[in-house]
């Protein structure tokens, strides 16, 4: 798929997904490109349906384009009930599990997934795969920085291959909202998703990983010829 066509893709589910946000809902605001459509959307719909909603962003990124679009913001001590969540992914198994952290989010982006009513997944059809790590996708793992030998050698033992995340555009790794590293490890396929979770955060020093298990409701996947619904409950496609 042209990027052109994978951009059109993920803006189609996007404009699916903000259908899900009611009237004076709190929602949580997923960072990186595809829920970035989202934010855009939930803006479009406060101008034109004059709708009251709270956003709650899960990284800069997410605030400033809340900001951007005319998206009221609010924080989980004020409000710790969040009625549904839109956010990108990495990848999706048929399971519904995902890899998510791409952007470097995913700590806070799990948070604010665990703290909602409803979690709504968008992305494009080729972020769909039968088990998560085809493709030799990476598993994003947050570290503290004080720890990250450590964990990379014990990440080593699991079987994985971390590798620190650098930045673009400036020398040094990357750093998080929250002031830690990631590295992004390759374990091939993951057969287990949930016996790995635990296995990781087992290891002192990891804060999250962006395996996300068990918190997807419903996944949007948009393509060239339109929009396919999964359903958590039913793991089928719905009209």
């Amino acid at each position: 798929m042209k990027r052109e066509q994978t951009e059109d893709a993920k803006q189609k589910a996007a404009l699916e997904a903000v259908k899900h946000i009611k009237n004076h809902a709190v929602v949580g605001l997923g960072s990186g490109s595809t829920a970035a459509f989202a934010i855009e959307a939930i803006g479009k719909r406060i101008k034109l349906e004059n709708l009251s909603v709270k956003g709650i962003p899960t990284s800069i990124q997410a605030f400033l384009l809340a900001v951007k679009h005319g998206i009221p913001v609010t924080t989980l001590e004020e409000n710790s009930e969040i009625d549904v969540t839109i956010d990108g992914v990495d990848q999706v198994d048929a399971d519904l599990n995902l890899i998510k952290g791409m952007g470097a989010a995913l700590a806070r982006e799990k948070i604010v997934a665990s703290a909602s009513r409803l979690n709504v997944i968008i992305g494009d059809v080729g972020k769909r795969v039968k088990i998560l790590g085809e493709n030799g996708q990476a598993v994003p793992v947050e570290v503290l920085p004080f720890a990250a030998k450590i964990v990379q050698q014990r990440i080593v033992k699991l079987g994985g291959m971390p590798v620190l995340r650098e930045g673009k555009g400036k020398l040094g790794p990357v750093i998080t909202d929250n002031g830690n590293m990631i590295l992004d490890v390759v374990f091939g396929l993951i057969e287990n998703v949930a016996g790995l979770e635990v296995r990781l955060k087992m290891i002192p020093g990891v804060i999250e990983t962006g395996l996300f298990v068990g918190l997807a409701d419903v996944v949007y996947f948009g393509s060239a010829f339109g929009v396919e619904r999964i359903d958590s409950n039913t793991k089928r496609v719905l009209s």
